[in-house]
């Protein structure tokens, strides 16, 4: 199953690093990619809870030096959210406040799925790859 992105994300130009997050309520799924080569590199799966989670994601962030953020917000396959798509959107809300950093969202409907399907080791730093590529294919 692919993912498609019917709109043009608009980004600016100088946003070219991004950190990816497939949000998980005890997994966080992470991937590190660039505009440039519009792919994305798995990372370590963060497994943390509350404000331990924000710590370790502000270490990737030291890290990596990300321009921008992009968080995966899950819906039902009509497009309806539900209790997931609502704590995805407060996650994104909490890194723009705590980190300081454009965040992105990205409807990732089916990424989990496909990362399993194409042989990922870890399903969700797998599912961030593909949030990441989907939203580096749909930036102008």
């Amino acid at each position: 199953m692919s993912m498609t992105q019917t709109t043009p994300i608009q980004v600016s130009a100088s946003l070219t690093t991004f950190l990816a997050l497939d949000f998980g309520l005890k997994r966080t799924g992470v991937a590190v990619g660039n505009r440039l080569l519009r792919s994305a590199q798995p990372q370590a799966t963060i497994q943390a809870e509350g404000d331990a989670r924000f710590v370790l994601i502000s270490e990737r962030v030291h890290e990596w030096q990300p321009d921008a953020l992009v968080v995966g917000v899950p819906f039902h396959p009509d497009g309806a959210p539900h209790e997931n798509t609502f704590r995805a959107q407060k996650f994104a809300r909490q890194l723009r406040g705590r980190l300081g950093l454009p965040v992105f969202e990205v409807d990732e409907r089916y990424s989990t799925t496909e990362a399993l399907a194409s042989g990922a080791r870890d399903a969700d730093a797998g599912a961030a790859c593909i949030i990441l590529e989907q939203f580096l294919r749909g930036i102008e």
